[in-house]
């Protein structure tokens, strides 16, 4: 009877301790779902520091031979303005001409045309003289004096700027974004009386560059978010 009394305390305390450790373990369990998802956002504005300024002109004739020496005298002239104004020689580029025969247009009225070729040629200016490039493109008006009429108004042949440095400013903007996700998940854990525990998963996220607004594409405007989940904790 003693031994039997003895195994009945000892399996008594036996489902005591494993009612005692299910119940932790499903408090571990539950805690271990318990986490917050929150987005961090940061922001920068930086001026672009690279350029891509294309100047186009055309050229009306009849005679490919004349066309070529207007347009090779042309070029010398506008390569000779931008070096005065401090454009290197390895800045800039003269593309190929687009040489259009109108009357080789097959809907065209050939009786009508005046000139027979419609000539585009492109000089390419890729700086990070950006401030420069900026106060030339006002003072493009100055070729006029030189008999030459730089256009625009095609868009393939606008004005491009970028910003190239976005390496130097990723950990700072990181860092920012992480910041602002943790404020967001503290706010949270405090709200429903909790203690914010470890990361549990982080995303970077993505960056991305544009212009600031229409009217200053030479500001852009860099942008990361950012995904952090957090443990809560009693």
């Amino acid at each position: 009877m003693k031994n039997f009394r003895t195994e009945s305390v000892i399996i008594a305390i036996g489902f005591v301790l494993l009612g005692v450790f299910i119940q932790k373990g499903f408090k571990v369990i539950a805690e271990k779902d318990r986490n917050v998802n929150v987005k961090g956002l940061a922001e920068m504005e930086i001026p672009a520091d690279k350029v891509t300024w294309p100047l186009m002109y055309k050229s009306l004739g009849n005679d490919l031979n004349s066309l070529y020496d207007d347009i090779k005298k042309s070029n010398q002239t506008i390569v000779q303005f931008l070096q005065e104004k401090g454009i290197d020689e390895n800045e800039i580029s003269i593309n190929a001409p687009e040489i259009i025969d109108l009357k080789a247009e097959r809907y065209s009225n050939n009786n009508d045309i005046p000139y027979r070729y419609n000539v585009t040629t492109v000089i390419t200016v890729t700086s990070q003289k950006v401030d420069l490039i900026r106060s030339l493109i006002s003072e493009q008006g100055e070729l006029l004096k030189r008999g030459i009429a730089v256009t625009g108004g095609d868009y393939r042949y606008n004005v491009q700027y970028e910003y190239t440095g976005l390496n130097k400013i990723k950990p700072q903007m990181i860092e920012e974004a992480t910041k602002n996700a943790r404020e967001a998940a503290e706010k949270f854990a405090k709200d429903s009386e909790s203690k914010l525990g470890k990361i549990r998963y982080a995303n970077q996220g993505q960056f991305s560059i544009t212009d600031r607004d229409a009217n200053t594409p030479y500001i852009k405007k860099v942008r990361v978010v950012t995904t952090i989940s957090y443990s809560l904790e009693d």
